[in-house]
């Protein structure tokens, strides 16, 4: 059994004694602030956060870590305080304990929104100290390692919530060695059968190709030999999870994924690198495509190497990694390795370089945490951004910029600035005009062109990839609708008090302060919010109004929509005034609005039966259109007219012609002579409207036009 001075001994390779004893005080509190409890496996509690101390000591991280690793559940287990871990261990480790714990003091109806605000809260803390992510998934890889003792539904949920988030971070900080072990860990977890057939065929598979292995290693190390070429060749496995995830999406059996023979080259310097790549090309012929430059142009994690692919002897696929022993240091470590170099009192630029992304990605999270609806969905976001494949385009100036495989230009626009990203409205790629939704390919430059007043697109979040585009994009509509409200419930509540001979604005203050404690609201925005999305009656805060502003009842409510001022609307308001689809209003027609709630003012014509049908005239407002609209406006006709050749481009011709858009088109045959066209246009209003029809009737052998509604 694995012991604390096992551990101390460990530690004695790399830490002060001072430090190590600090180390060994917190496992002696630790153990005494366990005493009696047990894991499920029946071992006393207290070599759970040993093992974490241990898995840690492994990536030779400093004594806090290493404190805070020994003492991570006192806080959630005991009844120890953050204030006796502060008084007793120090502010850093007390606060690394507390990010590492969970939140206990909420209790969550949901599983899913207390793992959601769990893993909040750190984030919170890794944005104070990185550590605290670092000890987070040494925890949860020994618990992963120790997951016999619970029952199958709990393994399977837990093994899920690891592979989908703690592994994803393991790869997105370039800590490769325990990405790797929590992915098999968790494969093995979830489909138990399938992961035991696979380890099995490997170890069979292994022996069959053992002396291959041998004699392509031995070939490369001897090239490297005869070059004088600091160069140390050691084969390459792939582990359990990979090997399942390239049968499944690639549709490649067992023995065909097994044909690719993996070897890597560690040296001592970057031009070695390139050096050893010109050997191993002339040894084996590279595969076209197939090279990769990561040294030249690192992964988001810091990781960095040369990745070529070759044909072997007898035709087989060999893949070779090639990097110095500070990237292999990386790619094992990830953002531990700035720790490793701190021990000794020394820095590294790859290390430093990877400490200060992973910075940046935890300010990111941050920014994505303020603009989510709730914890929900900003672990949703947080999965979304965990991906790994990457691509990398320039900007005018040069700087590169790392995007997700499949990212759209809008998503680059938000990656450099979250304000370029709402004021965009469009896009050069290599100088060339392009969509705001085209897909990206590494290599390219963008420019982003804004405008001052240049707002989001709902549309736009049909198509963007990153965690951060969405996140903003939402936030900006939300407070888009906001505004919007507010505005139109100005608008609607001044219409309300216009009987009354009086505004908002005349209204005595002391009197909407009297009137906001009777509606329970907290500000007049709020208020005029609720208004503008419908979720409250404006007769009814008007009549409170007016009732505080005179001190009586003896002011009657108005009845109905008749005879009030009728609200001018443009086309233009935005997200809180929609058009209804189902009689499709056009400027010049007569038009009623309908408070919906949550969803603004809905405009309806005067004569549609959704509107007549409704029983809630409180809730309809008498509207007219304004002399200044500039807006297309769709709506649908039915055309019944003679089937004939070429009929579909003879009607675009004609609507074109007329200055309008068809949005869609459909023909149904009536019978084999008639046909019934259904056609949706895009027109300035009802005059527009008009002079289409008359075109449209001026055809031959048309024998009705009918404007649909309802």
């Amino acid at each position: 059994m694995f012991t604390i001075d096992d551990l101390a001994d460990r530690l004695g390779g790399y830490l002060p004694p001072d430090e190590i004893q600090q180390v060994k005080r917190a496992f002696y509190y630790a153990e005494q602030a366990h005493d009696g409890q047990r894991r499920r496996s029946g071992e006393p509690y207290v070599t759970h956060p040993l093992a974490v101390a241990n898995i840690l000591a492994n990536m030779h991280m400093d004594h806090q870590s290493l404190m805070a690793a020994m003492l991570h559940d006192v806080i959630e287990d005991t009844g120890v305080s953050k204030k006796a871990l502060e008084a007793q261990f120090g502010k850093p480790v007390a606060e690394l304990v507390d990010g590492v714990s969970k939140l206990t003091q909420i209790t969550f109806e949901d599983k899913a929104v207390a793992q959601a605000e769990n893993f909040q809260k750190m984030v919170l803390a890794m944005s104070r100290d990185i550590r605290v992510i670092i000890v987070k998934l040494a925890d949860r890889l020994h618990n992963m390692r120790t997951l016999g003792a619970l029952r199958p539904d709990k393994k399977r949920r837990i093994a899920r919530e690891t592979l989908e988030i703690y592994a994803r971070i393991a790869g997105r900080l370039g800590i490769n060695t325990i990405r790797v072990e929590l992915e098999d860990l968790s494969f093995q977890a979830i489909h138990p059968m399938r992961a035991e057939r696979i380890k099995r065929a490997v170890a069979k598979a292994r022996g069959h190709r053992r002396s291959a292995m041998r004699e392509i290693q031995s070939s490369l190390q001897k090239s490297l030999d005869e070059d004088g070429l600091n160069g140390t060749v050691i084969g390459r496995q792939k582990h359990l999870l990979s090997i399942y995830k390239k049968m499944r999406d690639q549709r490649k059996p067992f023995a065909e994924i097994m044909d690719v023979f993996g070897f890597r080259i560690i040296t001592e310097d970057v031009a070695s690198c390139y050096r050893i790549l010109g050997v191993v090309h002339n040894l084996y012929k590279p595969v076209p495509g197939r090279f990769k430059d990561y040294i030249a142009i690192p992964k988001a994690n810091g990781y960095q190497s040369l990745h070529t692919t070759l044909f072997g002897s007898r035709g087989m696929p060999i893949e070779v990694q090639i990097r110095t022993r500070e990237m292999e240091a990386m790619a094992n470590n990830g953002i531990a390795a700035h720790w490793l170099y701190k021990a000794g009192q020394t820095s590294h630029p790859i290390a430093e370089g990877s400490h200060a992304r992973a910075r940046a990605w935890v300010k990111g999270l941050l920014e994505m945490q303020r603009h989510a609806g709730d914890s929900l969905e900003f672990i949703e976001h947080v999965k979304n951004d965990l991906f790994p494949d990457d691509i990398y385009v320039f900007t005018p100036k040069g700087d590169i910029m790392e995007l997700p495989q499949g990212a759209t230009v809008i998503d680059f626009a938000y990656t450099v600035h979250t304000d370029i990203g709402n004021n965009c409205i469009a896009c050069r790629i290599d100088r060339h005009l392009a969509p705001l939704s085209t897909r990206l390919e590494s290599g390219q430059t963008l420019e982003i062109i804004t405008a001052p007043g240049a707002r989001p697109n709902l549309a736009w979040l049909s198509f963007v990839t990153t965690a951060k585009a969405r996140s903003a994009i939402r936030h900006a509509l939300k407070y888009q609708q906001q505004t919007e409200a507010v505005m139109l419930g100005r608008r609607l509540l001044n219409k309300a008090l216009a009987p009354f001979d009086t505004s908002l604005e005349e209204l005595d203050e002391s009197a909407i302060k009297r009137a906001f404690k009777e509606l329970d609201v907290s500000s007049e925005e709020s208020l005029l919010e609720s208004l503008g999305l419908g979720n409250r009656m404006t007769h009814v805060v008007a009549r409170r109004l007016v009732d505080a502003a005179h001190g009586d009842d003896t002011y009657e409510h108005p009845a109905g929509i008749e005879g009030s001022k009728a609200v001018v609307i443009s086309g233009s308001e935005g997200m809180v005034t929609n058009f209804a689809r189902c009689c499709h209003p056009l400027p010049g027609d007569p038009v009623v609005g309908h408070l919906s709630t949550g969803k603004g003012l809905v405009v309806h014509r005067a004569e549609c039966k959704n509107v007549v049908d409704k029983n809630d005239p409180d809730k309809l407002f008498a509207l007219e259109w304004s002399d200044t609209i500039d807006e297309d406006f769709p709506v649908a006709l039915r055309i019944e007219i003679e089937s004939r050749r070429g009929l579909v481009a003879e009607l675009a011709g004609l609507v074109t012609d007329a200055d309008a858009n068809i949005e869609r088109i459909g023909i149904e045959e009536r019978d084999a002579r008639l046909s019934t066209v259904n056609l949706t246009l895009s027109v300035k209003g009802r005059v527009h409207l008009a002079r289409i029809i008359k075109r449209i009737r001026n055809l031959p052998n048309v024998s009705k036009i009918t404007r649909l509604a309802n």
